[in-house]
């Protein structure tokens, strides 16, 4: 669809379609770093800090697809040469890893409505740079400002698309559903619905999304066929240096 940024685009055959994108960043419980009085990080090097100690709960990249991200963003910031020694101070620096999102965010993280009933006793957690609207969205009552933020630099890009499969049985239906996905109806109201960001330029982000989510400016990348040709070999070499 023209309406859709070539940033977005995976490829120039145009194979596949982009519906949206969201950015998965470290996320920080306001209230825990008010109390102390710490400033709370805010890129991937301040999370190694000695003040952070302790605090980070990740997601296995394994097991978890933000916790994927996360791995993948290490690697674009530091580079094939020193992700690896970034990871070791973190794990000196007593992050923590768990199974999945849900366990991350909803007991081991201090910041979300899950875990203060478990309550969850790290402030800093691997989630979305959506979170905090849904944080709003589903507090009763809501409050007026987001009970969580962002850390900006630590955020990496996550584009999801939809596409034809050669030889499917009802290519016109398949068609008809993507376009269907790019189109304005769908795009305007997916915020809410999926908490992610429509790829359409002319869709409208509502309002809880502009006034308690943030804009990430220079997300992380890495190029889809180098984290194709090496995905597996990353999760090995994480999981020897992480839960060894």
């Amino acid at each position: 669809a023209d309406r859709i940024p070539d940033a977005f685009k995976l490829d120039k055959e145009r194979r596949v379609t982009p519906v949206d994108t969201g950015d998965i960043c470290v996320n920080y419980d306001k209230k825990y770093f008010a109390d102390k009085k710490l400033a709370p990080p805010q890129s991937f090097d301040d999370l190694v800090k000695p003040e952070y100690k302790d605090l980070l709960v990740v997601e296995n990249p394994e097991r978890s697809s933000p916790g994927l991200g996360f791995l993948l963003g290490t690697v674009a910031k530091y580079g094939d040469a020193g992700w690896q020694d970034y990871w070791s101070k973190l794990k000196a620096n007593g992050v923590k890893t768990v199974d999945s999102w849900e366990l991350a965010y909803n007991q081991e993280f201090s910041g979300s409505a899950g875990g203060k009933e478990a309550k969850g006793d790290r402030p800093l957690v691997v989630s979305y740079a959506s979170s905090p609207p849904v944080e709003v969205l589903y507090a009763e009552p809501q409050p007026k400002e987001a009970p969580t933020g962002v850390s900006t630099g630590t955020c990496f890009r996550q584009i999801e698309f939809a596409g034809l499969l050669d030889g499917a049985k009802n290519p016109e239906g398949g068609k008809a559903l993507i376009d269907f996905l790019v189109s304005k109806e769908f795009q305007d109201d997916m915020p809410l619905q999926m908490f992610v960001n429509p790829v359409a330029e002319d869709a409208a982000l509502p309002e809880l999304f502009t006034k308690h989510g943030v804009v990430i400016e220079k997300p992380e990348t890495v190029a889809p066929e180098k984290i194709a040709a090496q995905r597996e070999a990353w999760i090995r070499q994480w999981s020897s240096l992480v839960l060894k």
